[in-house]
């Protein structure tokens, strides 16, 4: 990410997809422009605000403690609490006088280049949509919640704040390496997924993918099946991941300032040229070079994980 700068890109204007990157296809909806934005966020039924207030309400029963204390911090500056889905733009307002962030709404999920770019202008992309009872519990595709309530309030952190927005201008980088998938680990295993140790044996988590559901917010750093490794960037971008299961493996920072300098201060150029075309590492693999916390049983995934009904212990 160090290197972006001395690119000379323009962030101020939404790149084009360069024809020999591979990315995933998706198909945008005709009503929304170039760069995916909603005309306007959704209009709330009575019913998905409570959706929105019982699920708040049950990850506030399991947060206290597990969740890093600029997570905490961060709901009560946005005070998120207020009852039902926030709406974005009084949203944008505190969040913008905290950190410079804004909250804009999207209908799905968007092309990589685009999220790059929204990111790199202190924009975060929210879904413009809420889950259903039926999905309560589980959503493959992140819906408002998520969103909001997962990722919006790290976004008060300053150095945090900062983090997100080089790694949005890191993506210029990878697209021109055709390394994407490789940046995307990074962002899977901080962002969505990352711990932090505030404290000798204090380890919390502060990825969205963890905060905003009640099983992976205690089994990230309670159980005894996950590894849990310090995280080093380079090793972290050859490791493969789970997309709908627990993590078998989580990485941990010693603060958001030294997952600052990690990113930041790193030679992409040199590391993207490294790079094999796939993953090198397993996402249960624990290798010579680790700081390893915890390594985990594997219990949960050895008894056949999510599908086999097994406890994620």
């Amino acid at each position: 990410m160090a290197t972006a700068s001395k690119d000379d890109q323009d962030f101020s204007i939404l790149p084009e997809l360069p024809a020999d990157v591979f990315t995933a296809p998706l198909q945008k909806p005709a009503h929304v422009g170039n760069d995916w934005v909603e005309p306007q966020q959704a209009q709330y039924t009575s019913e998905d605000d409570a959706i929105w207030n019982d699920l708040f309400a049950r990850q506030m029963d399991v947060l206290p403690g597990r969740a890093a204390s600029a997570f905490m911090a961060g709901l009560q500056k946005l005070n998120l609490n207020r009852g039902g889905v926030p709406e974005f733009g009084k949203l944008s307002e505190d969040l913008g006088a905290l950190t410079g962030w804004s909250v804009i709404p999207v209908p799905m999920l968007i092309p990589d280049h685009v999220f790059f770019w929204h990111l790199a202008n202190r924009r975060f992309p929210a879904g413009n949509f809420i889950r259903t009872r039926e999905t309560f519990d589980y959503i493959q595709e992140p819906d408002v919640f998520h969103d909001v309530f997962g990722h919006v309030p790290m976004l008060t952190d300053p150095v945090f704040a900062d983090y997100m927005q080089e790694y949005g201008r890191a993506g210029w980088k990878a697209m021109r390496y055709n390394h994407i998938k490789a940046l995307g680990s990074l962002y899977w295993y901080t962002v969505e997924f990352g711990l932090i140790e505030e404290k000798p044996d204090d380890i919390r988590a502060y990825g969205a993918g963890i905060l905003s559901g009640p099983t992976e917010a205690i089994f990230s750093v309670e159980a005894e099946s996950p590894n849990r490794i310090m995280l080093n960037v380079d090793r972290v971008m050859r490791t493969d991941y789970v997309i709908s299961d627990l993590q078998p493996t989580y990485f941990v920072i010693e603060s958001f300032e030294d997952l600052y300098r990690q990113t930041v201060e790193r030679d992409f150029d040199r590391l993207y040229r490294s790079l094999g075309p796939s993953f090198t590492y397993a996402n249960s693999a624990v290798i010579d070079v680790d700081n390893v916390l915890h390594r985990g049983s594997q219990e949960y995934w050895l008894r056949g994980g999510r599908g086999s009904g097994a406890k994620p212990v």
